[in-house]
């Protein structure tokens, strides 16, 4: 029955219980509050912990697997927004204050990988995706330059809000995708042709074909928040069945059928910012939610950001 609830989750579609996505830990488990917002997180195989951001507090902690204990990982850390791992296991963030993107190298030193385009500063990246061959995707809008809050006040030298491509050979930052409100949100399909894009003000999710030679084109609506305004989508992630999972602020956690078809939600206590799978099997699924991160073990298993092909740091 559409809008069935079994506690944390809510079927709007048979799917979403044939597919075992109700299937799993019956609550979430909170594994840290004292946030003032929290994004990003990321889970990092070799060291069996989840990073993410506390963005008001410029400052990146990180939860151990192995014993529950959350530390500080970097502290001014930029008013760092979304992480990721390159194909050799690095971090990747977005550093919304700073306005721009870096990588943490093995060594811990940082090394700047894009903040400008044609001379011009960037926004205040936001989300970023690894593609197989190595180029880096991100997202810019402006939400760290509209107030003090989430980054530092400032001018928009661009004046629009765009997704990038670094170059993985030359490390050229060029134009992926314009027209779009406030992309956030970005991930690449099993097969990597096609590139999800959250664009938050405009209450949608789009997807664009992508080309032979990395470019975009064709971009349409994957799903709508319609009815459900308070669905502000964020980031995105598949699962191994296809299934596209949302970050939806003031609804929880969204799962979308290839079709688009919305087949039911999570139940989260506190407006949703961003998701990402974990754990030795990547059935965890990590949220991040306004104060907390929370976590819940299910029967579905996600794919990694890094998209498909050998991670030698992850599956040797």
């Amino acid at each position: 029955m559409a809008g069935e609830r079994a506690g944390l989750y809510e079927m709007f579609d048979e799917r979403f219980r044939t597919g075992r996505c109700m299937n799993g830990d019956a609550a979430l488990e909170v594994l840290y509050t004292g946030c003032r917002w929290a994004e990003g997180p990321v889970y990092v195989p070799a060291w069996r912990q989840v990073v993410w951001s506390d963005i008001p507090n410029d400052r990146m902690l990180r939860w151990d697997e192995e014993t529950g204990a959350v530390g500080v990982f970097r502290r001014s850390a930029g008013h760092t927004n979304g992480n990721t791992l390159d194909r050799e296991g690095r971090l990747i963030t977005c550093e919304q204050g700073n306005r721009r993107v870096t990588r943490t190298e093995h060594d811990g030193t940082i090394t700047v990988l894009a903040e400008r385009w044609e001379g011009k500063r960037l926004n205040s990246p936001n989300d970023a995706a690894v593609r197989s061959d190595g180029s880096i995707w991100f997202s810019d809008p402006d939400f760290g330059l509209t107030s003090d809050y989430e980054g530092y006040r400032g001018r928009k030298e661009i004046g629009a809000n765009n997704v990038y491509r670094i170059d993985p050979v030359s490390g050229a930052v060029s134009l992926a995708a314009d027209g779009l409100e406030a992309p956030n949100g970005l991930v690449f399909s099993h097969d990597e042709r096609q590139l999800f894009v959250s664009d938050t003000r405009a209450g949608r999710i789009r997807v664009f074909d992508v080309r032979d030679d990395g470019t975009l084109s064709d971009g349409r609506v994957f799903a709508e928040a319609g009815a459900r305004q308070h669905a502000h989508f964020d980031n995105l992630r598949f699962d191994e069945d296809g299934r596209l999972w949302a970050a939806a602020m003031g609804d929880g956690v969204h799962c979308y059928d290839p079709d688009g078809t919305l087949l039911g939600r999570l139940r989260v206590p506190e407006p949703v910012s961003n998701i990402s799978w974990g754990g030795p099997k990547r059935n965890r699924l990590f949220i991040t939610a306004e104060t907390s991160l929370y976590s819940v073990v299910m029967a579905v298993t996600g794919t990694h950001p890094t998209g498909p092909g050998r991670r030698p740091w992850l599956d040797a």
